[in-house]
C-alpha cells in the first residue's frame, strides 16, 4: 500500500494529512515523530516548547501522500493551544508510558478533548511507547487493547528507541486515512450526488470491524515485540 521512503521533496503532493500527538508530558511523543519523521533518537531530548511539526511524504497506491504530523507539550500550561493543534486533523495518535501507570489513566480525559474539538471521523490509534522497558511495565497490553477495542481505536505498542512498532502504527493510521478518502471519492464520483458522500464516508469509518485487534495480527507484531 504504501513506500517506505521519504519521498522526493520535488514530486507533486496529491494528498496532505494532518496528524496530531496527544498525551502527557515526556511519554515519548517527539521521539517517536522524530524516529518516523527522521530515523533519529536523542537521549537527551528536552520538553517540547509551544508546538512543532514535521513531515514525511509516501507512495500510496501510486499517489503521493504528505503526512503533516504535529507535536505538542503534554502540560496542562499549553492547553490554550488545542483549538488551533485540533483544527483540520484527519488521525491521532494518543500516546501514553506503559512504564507510568498516570499517563494511562489520564487517556480518557485526552481522547475526550480529542473528540471535542476534532473532526468526528478522526483515526485514532492507542499507542503504548517505551515497549523496551518490559521490567518496569505498568500497564499490561491487554488493559490497553480493551480500552481501545471500547472506544473503538486502533492500538499498538511502540519503543521509539529500539523503532519497533513505530512505523506500522503511523502507516496504519495513514492507509484507514487514506482509505476513507478513496472511498468518499468513489461515492461523490459513482453516485452523482455529492451532497451525501461525507456522510456516506463518515459511516464507512464507523463500521470498520475490531481495529484494536486486526492491525497487531495483520501487521505480523506481536503488540510488545
Amino acid at each position: 500500500m504504501s513506500s517506505g521512503g521519504y519521498g522526493d521533496p520535488s514530486q507533486k503532493i496529491d494528498y496532505v494529512f494532518k496528524l496530531v500527538l496527544i498525551g502527557d508530558s515526556g511519554v515519548g511523543k517527539s521521539q517517536i515523530l522524530s524516529r518516523y519523521a527522521r530515523n533519529e533518537f536523542s537521549l537527551d531530548s528536552k520538553a517540547t516548547i509551544g508546538v512543532e511539526f514535521q513531515t514525511r511524504t509516501l507512495v500510496m497506491d501510486h499517489k503521493s501522500v504528505k503526512a503533516q504530523i504535529w507535536d505538542t507539550a503534554g502540560q496542562e500550561r499549553y492547553r490554550a493551544v488545542t483549538s488551533a493543534y485540533y483544527r483540520g486533523a484527519v488521525g491521532a495518535m494518543l500516546v501514553y508510558d506503559v512504564t507510568r501507570r498516570q499517563t494511562f489513566d489520564h487517556i480518557p480525559r485526552w481522547l475526550e478533548e480529542l473528540r471535542g474539538h476534532a473532526d468526528k471521523n478522526i483515526v485514532i490509534i492507542l499507542v503504548g511507547n517505551k515497549s523496551d522497558l518490559e521490567d518496569q511495565r505498568a500497564i499490561s497490553t491487554e488493559d490497553a487493547k480493551e480500552f481501545a477495542e471500547a472506544e473503538g481505536l486502533f492500538f499498538l505498542e511502540t519503543s521509539a528507541l529500539n523503532a519497533v512498532n513505530v512505523e506500522t502504527a503511523f502507516s496504519t493510521v495513514l492507509t484507514e486515512i487514506f482509505n476513507i478518502v478513496n472511498k468518499k471519492n468513489l461515492v461523490a464520483g459513482g453516485e452523482g450526488n455529492g451532497g451525501d458522500s461525507a456522510s456516506l464516508a463518515g459511516k464507512k469509518i464507523d463500521i470498520v470491524p475490531g481495529p484494536a485487534q486486526v492491525i497487531p495480527t495483520k501487521s505480523g507484531m506481536c503488540c510488545n515485540s
